[in-house]
C-alpha cells in the first residue's frame, strides 16, 4: 500500500464563484465586488494551468467536466464528496451545504466502476437527513500505509460519522478539536494538516487542548513521520493544504499553492526537499473565493485499472 497515487481526478468548473452557504463556517473565503464572470474565467485559467503542470510532471490527471446546470460554485473541490481506496472501495459523503450536494455525480462514479476494479460502492450521503456531515478527505486526513485517520471537529465533520467511517474502512481514528485565533473551529482538517509518505505538516497551535495535541503528535511520530509544525499565519496561507502525489515513474511531489509555498521558511522547505519535491501552483482566485487550496482540488484514485 502506498501513501500517494499517480492518478488523480480534477473537475473543470463550469460556474466557479463565491458560495454564501459555505462562508458561514469557512473563514478562508473572501468576498469583494469583483465581477462574477471575471472570477469564473480567472479561476478556470488557474485550473487549466494546474492540470498542465501536474501532467508535465508525469502525473495522470483525469479531467472531469462539470456540466453547466445545475450551477455548482464549488465543483472544483471534488475531494469533499467522494474518495477511493486500494481495497476497491468508493465512498460518497454527506455534505453540509445543500448546494454542494449537487456535486455528487453518479456518472463519475459509473466511470470509475467501468474502468477500475471496484469491490464496494458505499454511500454515507443519507446521513444528511439527520444533520450529520463528513466531507471526504477534507474532513479526514489519511495515513493510508498505517491505516490511521485524523479528523478535527467542526460542523462539517461529525464524530459519530467519523467513528462509523473508521469501522467501515478498518482504520484507527484520531479525533481532536482544532480552532483558529478567534476560537472558531477549523472547517476542514485538511487546511491545518497534511500527511505524506515520510512527513506530516500540521498546525499544532490550533489544537488548544494539550492532551489532544500530544496525542496527535505522538501518533504521527510513532508512525514514522517527520513532523513539520506550521504557524497560524502559515496555515492561513494554506500551508496545511498540501497533497503528496506520485508521477508515473515513482517520483514523489508535494502539491501546494504558491501562496502556501511562499509562506514556508527555508528550514521547512529544506526538510520537505529531503523526502519529496515541492510543487507549487498559482491559484489565488480559487483560494480567495473558494476558501480551499491545492489539496482540495484533487481527488485521488487508488483503484486498480481493469485493463
Amino acid at each position: 500500500m502506498n501513501q500517494s497515487t499517480n492518478t488523480v481526478i480534477m473537475v473543470r468548473p463550469a460556474n466557479f464563484g463565491f458560495n454564501p452557504e459555505t462562508a458561514g463556517n469557512n473563514a478562508f473565503q473572501v468576498i469583494d465586488d469583483e465581477a462574477p464572470e471575471i472570477i469564473k474565467q480567472t479561476a478556470l485559467k488557474e485550473f487549466e494551468n494546474a492540470v498542465s503542470l501536474l501532467r508535465r510532471k508525469g502525473i495522470d490527471v483525469i479531467v472531469w467536466q462539470d456540466p453547466e446546470l445545475p450551477i455548482k460554485t464549488d465543483s472544483i473541490f471534488p475531494n469533499n464528496w467522494f474518495s477511493t481506496h486500494s481495497d476497491g472501495t468508493i465512498l460518497t459523503y454527506p455534505m453540509f451545504s445543500k448546494n454542494r450536494r449537487l456535486e455528487r455525480n453518479q456518472e463519475l462514479i459509473d466511470f470509475l466502476i467501468r474502468n477500475y476494479e471496484v469491490t464496494r460502492d458505499y454511500t454515507m450521503a443519507h446521513y444528511e437527513e439527520e444533520g450529520l456531515y463528513l466531507e471526504g478527505t477534507g474532513s479526514i486526513i489519511l495515513d493510508r500505509v498505517n491505516k490511521i485517520a485524523y479528523a478535527c471537529a467542526s460542523e462539517r465533520t461529525s464524530v459519530t460519522l467519523f467513528d462509523k467511517w473508521c469501522v467501515i474502512m478498518n482504520y484507527k481514528g484520531v479525533y481532536f478539536e482544532s480552532k483558529d485565533v478567534n476560537g472558531t473551529p477549523i472547517y476542514h482538517t485538511n487546511v491545518m494538516m497534511a500527511i505524506g509518505s515520510d512527513i506530516a505538516i500540521i498546525c499544532l497551535a490550533t489544537i488548544q487542548n494539550p492532551i489532544e495535541r500530544e496525542k496527535v503528535l505522538e501518533s504521527l511520530q510513532l508512525s514514522g513521520k517527520n513532523v513539520i509544525d506550521i504557524t497560524l499565519e502559515q496555515m492561513n496561507s494554506f500551508a496545511g493544504n498540501m497533497l503528496e502525489v506520485s508521477s508515473l515513474d515513482g517520483t514523489k511531489y508535494l502539491v501546494m499553492s504558491k501562496t502556501a509555498y511562499e509562506s514556508l521558511t527555508k528550514k521547512q522547505v529544506d526538510i520537505i526537499n529531503k523526502y519529496v519535491i515541492p510543487l507549487p501552483i498559482e491559484i489565488p482566485t480559487i483560494e480567495k473565493y473558494g476558501g480551499g487550496s491545492a489539496r482540495c482540488m484533487i481527488a485521488e484514485v487508488f483503484l486498480n485499472k481493469k485493463f
